[in-house]
């Protein structure tokens, strides 16, 4: 008996802070860092860190070279200023999808499954602020769809969808 007590005033105390914490607007600023990417939709809610590609050579080599990826793991390329977007897979070894992000962070267009070597660009139309590539798979399996929105501090600047 005393055991259900301590678990129900936990329970109680658990939605406490965690009401706390995603209604207080300190709580939404700190979770938005440079080094992770939140994504929402009808499908629900993912989360990813990312190592971040905003200079031309770091946009350049992209995840090249990168034998494996965590699951919860991605590269987001940032660009200064919103334009069309084409990528390839020159010298990358795993299958990638790219997430192509407007200056309000929402989805525009999702390439499924990109083939390593391959030199076919893959182009993700006019506009485009950001990219995410994840592992091959992931966003189909997650559900991320272009309308699904993107949190993060590169859509700072603007009428961010999802702001931080």
């Amino acid at each position: 008996m005393r055991f259900a007590w301590h678990a129900a005033v936990f329970t109680v105390f658990s939605v406490l802070v965690l009401g706390f914490a995603t209604s207080h607007p300190r709580a939404e600023t700190a979770a938005c860092a440079p080094g992770q990417v939140f994504l929402r939709g009808d499908w629900g809610q993912a989360r990813f860190s990312v190592d971040l590609a905003l200079s031309a050579e770091e946009r350049a080599r992209g995840l090249m070279f990168v034998e494996k990826m965590p699951a919860s793991r991605g590269m987001l390329f940032v660009y200064p200023r919103p334009g069309p977007a084409s990528f390839w897979m020159k010298n990358t070894l795993i299958p990638l999808d790219m997430i192509f992000l407007d200056t309000t962070g929402t989805v525009r267009h999702v390439h499924h499954r990109a083939k390593p070597g391959d030199l076919t660009p893959i182009d993700g139309g006019d506009g485009i602020l950001a990219v995410l590539e994840i592992n091959g798979g992931l966003a189909k399996s997650l559900g991320i769809v272009p309308g699904s929105q993107m949190r993060h501090p590169a859509f700072a600047g603007g009428p961010a969808a999802w702001p931080c």
